[in-house]
């Protein structure tokens, strides 16, 4: 699904499972500068205390994590999905339940805790801009939409998924307290007037590169992909106006043989500590109610969680019962 990272500044060495024959347990995620800090702070210091081999696998592929389900040959452990696939998966019977008897979801941010699922980190789209490359930086959704203010290439998320449809409609000036119910019609009809200027991306890497390189000097973003480049030296301007807000989820595929060790091993990630250390790293937010206190007071603002002036919440229950039915449409226009 998410592709292969393509510049070396930013890609990341990811041990796959098929490597790692001895390992107690298998992790997988998106792979890239994300996934790198994910295994820093949450695999090794799970093997470290608690003398378990984590193997990295990914990127996360839907279609693979049920035809494992499916034929009950489940290689993967814990999982890093979108959120909304994290409610939809465990409505349709893919997941384990979460043990919280050792997962302690009172330390949760409510939001993103569910019987099947626990936030993994919390993030924004946010508009990001190469300031070397062009003459202004758009600051807003409809900004973004406007070619004749913002003339060139301007990237955005290719799946479908929580994200562009918001934009769209923020975009055309649909309030941010009435974007759900999703109007699709008037979402592609705006989408419909820069589409020809749209240079997609299918990883966060990808992301990256595209902005780094000017291919396209502005666009949506993840807020911490735009954090890891402005840390490499690309001039990079970031826009939290309408930032629409996420989370990925932490999954177990139903019919792991490693159940509790999988659980411990959730339980470690979304500690305050792992969570806290993460964020600081990355630039995302934690979902863990004990992280703040252990940040820098100076980071903190830089972080998601705290952009909540003109912040807009995602609908990941919204997404998870349409998001076969939009995705049918996305990828029908796309195609066009």
């Amino acid at each position: 699904m998410k592709k292969h990272i393509i510049i070396t500044l930013l890609a990341a060495t990811v041990t796959f499972a098929d490597q790692a024959n001895a390992a107690d347990m298998v992790f997988t995620s998106w792979g890239g500068t994300t996934q790198d800090a994910q295994k820093q702070h949450w695999a090794d210091t799970f093997s470290a205390a608690a003398g378990v081999n984590v193997a990295q696998d990914g990127p996360t592929d839907y279609g693979k994590l049920k035809a494992m389900v499916d034929s009950k040959n489940v290689a993967w452990d814990v999982v890093d999905v979108e959120g909304d696939y994290a409610v939809q998966a465990g409505n349709a019977g893919l997941l384990e339940k979460l043990d919280f008897s050792l997962i302690d979801k009172s330390k949760l941010d409510p939001r993103f805790v569910t019987d099947y699922s626990v936030g993994s980190f919390y993030y924004s789209f946010v508009i990001g801009c190469n300031k070397d490359a062009v003459d202004a930086c758009p600051k807003s959704w409809a900004d973004l939409f406007d070619t004749a203010k913002f003339p060139g290439k301007r990237t955005f998320y290719k799946w479908s998924a929580p994200g562009v449809i918001e934009a769209a409609l923020l975009a055309d000036g649909v309030p941010a307290d009435k974007l759900y119910p999703l109007d699709l019609d008037r979402a592609f009809k705006k989408l419909d007037t820069i589409k020809s200027e749209i240079v997609w991306w299918d990883s966060g890497a990808q992301s990256q590169q595209l902005l780094a390189s000017a291919e396209a000097p502005f666009g949506s973003f993840w807020n911490g992909r735009l954090t890891a480049l402005a840390q490499t030296g690309i001039p990079v301007e970031m826009s939290w106006t309408n930032n629409i807000t996420a989370a990925d989820a932490l999954v177990v595929p139903k019919g792991t043989k490693n159940k509790e060790t999988a659980m411990k091993f959730i339980a470690n990630a979304t500690s305050g500590k792992a969570q806290a250390d993460f964020a600081t790293l990355t630039g995302y937010a934690p979902i863990s109610i004990d992280s703040p206190s252990l940040m820098d007071a100076g980071l903190r603002k830089t972080l998601p969680d705290m952009q909540a002036e003109t912040q807009v919440n995602a609908d990941m229950t919204y997404w998870a019962t349409h998001r076969d039915e939009i995705g049918k449409r996305w990828y029908a226009w796309q195609a066009k």
